[in-house]
């Protein structure tokens, strides 16, 4: 019988068996924070809200980076095993995306509580979390080709989570181009950020092509794997907000050097690109309310992975959101808050059973490490 996290008789086995899916807590939970300020009313508050939760957020997300520097610290040899495991490697991917909503968070929140340095800082973390996404983005499926085992019919959409992390560092650049003086600086990062969507996009709707296939031949996954499938959201949604948010700083950044013409093509090519990626959004999305409705009769077990029913939401959602601004189509704006409050709702359900789960300490367990200790 597995005793409450306070009761651990090995409080140090928090270390040992921590793992890089627990920065999809920070993803979901950095997301809600951004959107929540889209509600109309009561902003004020909301806003206070949004800023609390960011900087909770932002908490955690220091908190779960130390607790897995000290496992590769303290158990260097058990935590390289998570490059061989076949699913615990994918979500090195989150640590990147988990930075990203820290960085928007600071850009967005850390502004009217920190002033201009709130700039610099998320400067600083957008070039490591580029470094982090590009790493791992690269790394994990190289590692998935030469280490590790799969098979198509085991396949799920985890396998997208470290090919997504470019995108979402693409999005920070948008949203930190408007903060920058206009110069190389900007440039380089605008067009930097167009590289990282395609480094990412690309390979990520490749994956969602041999899903559909998997999907056909296979049929639905696991009950246990079930709510994998809204991941599939997350690089349609980050592709439609990233190429919305660079293309409304395209103009005036490209403008400087002679190229407004290329800015504006940039801007009108993210308007139509993203209502047709929201599209194949919207069919994702009813694919994976009907897997999870499929299973929902014979039991969800939760774990972590039930966080892949918010940020992948949530960046679709922004997306919806910020399309609607840039070409002021309340309807839009009211799909893209029903939404929103539809992500609250999961997150708040997830949370508390998240909670739950960490009393209990079921939470802590490192598959990547049974593996190991079954070799030796």
């Amino acid at each position: 019988m597995k005793m409450p996290f306070y009761q651990l008789a090995q409080p140090r086995d928090v270390i040992r068996q921590f793992t890089p899916n627990w920065f999809t807590v920070t993803m979901g939970t950095g997301v809600v924070a951004l959107i929540l300020p889209e509600f109309p009313f009561a902003h004020v508050f909301l806003l206070q809200l949004a800023t609390w939760l960011w900087q909770f957020n932002t908490l955690l997300f220091i908190t779960f980076t130390l607790l897995y520097l000290l496992r590769w610290y303290f158990y260097p040899q058990e935590a390289k095993q998570v490059f061989s495991h076949p699913t615990m490697a994918l979500f090195l991917g989150a640590i990147p995306m988990g930075l990203a909503t820290v960085i928007n968070g600071l850009l967005k929140f850390g502004l009217p509580l920190y002033g201009d340095i709130a700039v610099d800082v998320a400067q600083v973390l957008w070039y490591v979390d580029v470094v982090l996404a590009i790493v791992i983005g690269i790394g994990v499926p190289f590692c998935m080709y030469s280490r590790q085992e799969h098979q198509l019919q085991n396949m799920t959409a985890m396998w997208l989570l470290p090919i997504v992390a470019c995108e979402v560092a693409a999005t920070s650049g948008g949203l930190l181009v408007q903060h920058l003086a206009v110069g190389q600086q900007a440039l380089g990062t605008l067009f930097g950020s167009y590289m990282l969507w395609g480094m990412s996009v690309l390979p990520a709707f490749a994956i969602l092509t041999i899903l559909m296939l998997r999907l056909a031949l296979h049929q639905l996954p696991s009950r246990e794997l079930a709510i994998t499938g809204w991941l599939a959201l997350g690089p349609i949604g980050t592709g439609a907000l990233a190429l919305l948010v660079l293309g409304a700083q395209a103009p005036h950044v490209l403008q400087a050097f002679g190229l407004e013409s290329l800015g504006v093509f940039f801007q009108h090519a993210g308007i139509l690109g993203s209502f047709i990626l929201l599209g194949f959004g919207i069919w994702w999305f009813a694919i994976a309310v009907f897997t999870t409705l499929t299973h929902v009769k014979k039991g969800l077990p939760f774990n972590l992975g039930w966080w892949g029913l918010t940020f992948p939401l949530g960046v679709f959602t922004l997306a919806i959101l910020n399309l609607a601004h840039q070409i002021d189509a309340q309807f839009l704006q009211d799909i893209g808050l029903a939404f929103a409050a539809i992500l609250m709702m999961l997150w708040i359900m997830v949370m508390r059973k998240t909670l739950q789960g960490m009393y209990a300490g079921y939470l802590f367990f490192s598959p990547c490490l049974k593996s190991f200790l079954e070799k030796q």
